[in-house]
């Protein structure tokens, strides 16, 4: 899916730089009607974070917030004569993920263990590599603060188009059932892995904010923050007691037609 992220902006860039060289009069009737049309290419930075820390999680160990790639077109209505309040909608293919390693006590866990399935409280260390690929729907309010500036708040929804929380533990051991069940200890650079991609959750929803400073006449510098109001598991998926919500700030630049 990467490929496919950066195959889409090379032709963004190929398509942006033969608009400015032929802009069509369809495009400048539409301007002084208040349409505007944007491609949009950026990097999300963030993960999956619960709210707030859990006990059980005693130490992060690393983090990596990994290249997540995006890809956005934006249309917006500018209303009124001033123009100066508009509705925007966009179709966003992005990626977001991140990896992390930590210490954590008495964490409900499933792991896998010689071909066997074994659920209960790890106590040691975690690798956790999450990813996910979403087709996104934005739609906000937009304000334009001069001819340079522009700021944005509103909501969107996600569709995951395929994803993967998996990883492994190490330098612990597993209470089988219970806190105090039968003793598994993985040490001397044993392993178990586990893999909960099945259980997440195949729509998000949440709250956006962001910014556009137009740097020339028609390249613009993007950023923005999202939030997931929901889990990233379906609601059925227990083996992870506690919420872990998607915060990312994706930056960019863009080419405004």
């Amino acid at each position: 899916m990467k490929q496919i992220i950066i195959s889409l902006a090379a032709l963004c860039c190929t398509v942006t730089a033969l608009a400015q060289t032929d802009r069509t009069d369809a495009l400048v009737t539409s301007e002084r009607n208040g349409w505007e049309f944007e491609v949009r290419a950026g990097l999300n930075i963030g993960g999956a974070s619960p709210l707030p820390l859990p006990v059980e999680i005693r130490k992060i160990n690393s983090y990596s917030p990994k290249l997540n790639g995006a890809l956005e077109g934006t249309v917006t209505k500018w209303l009124g004569e001033r123009q100066q309040w508009g509705v925007s909608a966009g179709l966003k293919v992005e990626e977001k993920g991140m990896q992390t390693g930590a210490t954590v006590k008495n964490y409900s866990m499933e792991i896998i263990d010689e071909g066997s399935h074994v659920a209960g409280y790890w106590t040691g260390y975690v690798k956790t590599d999450y990813n996910t690929t979403l087709l996104t729907l934005p739609v906000m309010a937009n304000y334009r603060l001069g001819n340079r500036w522009k700021v944005r708040a509103g909501l969107f929804g996600s569709l995951k188009l395929d994803g993967d929380f998996s990883g492994y533990v190490r330098d612990g051991y597993l209470r089988e059932g219970t806190p105090v069940g039968e003793k598994v200890s993985f040490t001397d650079g044993k392993t178990a892995s586990y893999d909960f991609s099945s259980s997440l959750r195949h729509f998000q929803w949440g709250a956006q904010m962001g910014a556009t400073w137009r740097a020339f006449s028609h390249f613009t510098v993007n950023a923005d923050l999202t939030w997931a109001f929901n889990d990233i598991f379906e609601s059925s998926f227990k083996t992870v007691t506690f919420n872990l919500y998607p915060i990312y700030l994706n930056l960019g630049f863009g080419y405004r037609f």
